[in-house]
């Protein structure tokens, strides 16, 4: 199984057994100052990498891809976190790259709800909210055990949500989204317009003094501002930061209080880059759900609060080569099976959202459903569940403006060859 999560600053990918068991790990910078066709290209080729060295000689049953933005076979709608990623012909493009090979695609966010869902935070709970604070913000609602999509697949992207009654009737281009406000790259934009060239400076001289880890989904564009991360530490010791971070939250408290509001969660569950700050941004969510919310929900911090997406893709991949092979069984020999589910991806609308969810295993197959957060596969992930660190497994080294990656071992990893599984159908499209 494979599993690709794109970010706005960071590209993740992993190589794990049926179960989601990890075998290896990497990640590199998504290099999105040089345009979307450069950043599809690292992923790739840290892919491409990462099952040479770590399932050598093995068939890859399916793969599973998050990302920012709506995924469509024809482009990535919502998706301004990186020029051209919105042309990117996404679904073709990883068919092409893997032909024969089950693709499913989701949203970030719905990736990491399905994770946190099945094996992390949110498993068991109904109604549940993942609230994702990266490069960009967003959320996911589980509802009836499922992730609930929309009908256009954009429920829960909240970063578009109008930020006072002056925006109403106004359309994207006459103002100001809320996750330009209220996101890493939002308060990093933020500190550098309203505290002036100098807040990089303060920012950077206290980021020693914090020991948090946050990975670079909650950094900015390498463009010389400060990080979320830097600011949040430096605002204990300065006024005007603090301020700034004052305000981050209580709009950030606004919305989630009237999501919360809306959906009536059991649980919240918080995930992203930025929870490398949790100490400072829990207590003024929690505060504000206890006092705004009838009902207030749990807030509680992600399982895997940097690896969410990326496990939600393996869980992808999981549900696609487990319904592959089951329509592989009814339709007879593989390669009929294979055409059959050409086609009917094929018949898609290109612009419409992929929303059909995949059946889960039938008994004798891999059943995420019955999974919980003791499994094997929570297990495996468990080194990164801690806090906000970078992923175990393989690091990835790459040369700025290029796609070449060098991947170097990690004692974390398994490099044990994964397991050969039998045939699969081929380029059968799932989101949830």
């Amino acid at each position: 199984m494979l599993g690709l999560d794109f970010g706005g600053t960071k590209i993740a990918v992993a190589v794990c057994d049926l179960a989601g068991n990890k075998i290896g790990s990497a990640a590199v910078q998504s290099g999105g100052e040089h345009g979307a066709r450069v950043s599809f290209a690292r992923g790739l080729a840290a892919a491409r990498q990462l099952l040479a060295d770590a399932a050598p000689g093995t068939r890859l049953a399916a793969v599973g891809v998050s990302t920012f933005g709506i995924p469509l076979e024809d482009g990535v709608e919502l998706a301004p976190a990186i020029n051209g990623w919105g042309e990117l012909q996404l679904g073709r493009e990883l068919r092409t790259e893997f032909p024969g090979i089950p693709v499913a695609m989701t949203t970030d966010a719905k990736a990491a709800a399905q994770a946190e869902a099945r094996w992390g935070a949110l498993a068991g709970c109904d109604t549940a909210v993942y609230l994702n604070l990266g490069t960009g913000l967003s959320t996911a609602v589980v509802a009836n055990g499922q992730v609930v999509v929309g009908s256009h697949g954009a429920a829960g992207e909240i970063g578009y949500n109008l930020r006072s009654v002056a925006d109403v009737g106004l359309p994207l281009d006459r103002r100001t989204m809320l996750e330009q406000m209220v996101s890493g790259q939002g308060l990093s934009s933020r500190a550098a317009t309203d505290s002036g060239a100098s807040s990089r400076s303060r920012a950077s001289s206290d980021t020693q003094a914090s020991d948090t880890k946050a990975d670079s989904d909650a950094q900015a564009s390498p463009d010389g501002q400060a990080t979320a991360a830097e600011i949040f530490a430096a605002a204990a010791a300065d006024t005007a930061l603090a301020g700034l971070v004052d305000e981050f939250l209580d709009e950030l408290a606004f919305h989630l209080v009237n999501v919360a509001i809306l959906v009536d969660p059991a649980r919240i569950a918080v995930g992203g880059g930025m929870v490398g700050s949790w100490d400072r941004i829990a207590p003024r969510l929690r505060e504000a759900l206890e006092a705004g919310v009838p009902y207030p929900p749990e807030l509680v911090l992600a399982k895997f609060p940097q690896e969410a997406p990326l496990l939600g893709a393996v869980a992808l991949a999981i549900d696609a080569a487990a319904a592959a092979a089951r329509q592989a069984g009814q339709a007879g020999p593989a390669g009929q099976a294979g055409q059959a589910s050409q086609q009917h991806t094929d018949s898609q609308p290109a612009r419409t959202p992929q929303s059909t969810q995949p059946d889960h295993p039938q008994p004798g197959q891999v059943d995420l459903a019955s999974v919980g957060a003791t499994t094997p596969a929570a297990a495996s992930w468990a080194a990164n569940a801690a806090g906000p660190s970078a992923p175990s497994g393989r690091q990835v080294q790459e040369t700025p403006g290029s796609s070449s990656v060098q991947l170097e071992p990690s004692a974390q990893m398994d490099a044990q060859p994964g397991t050969e599984h039998g045939p699969v159908a081929s380029n059968q499209g799932i989101a949830v």
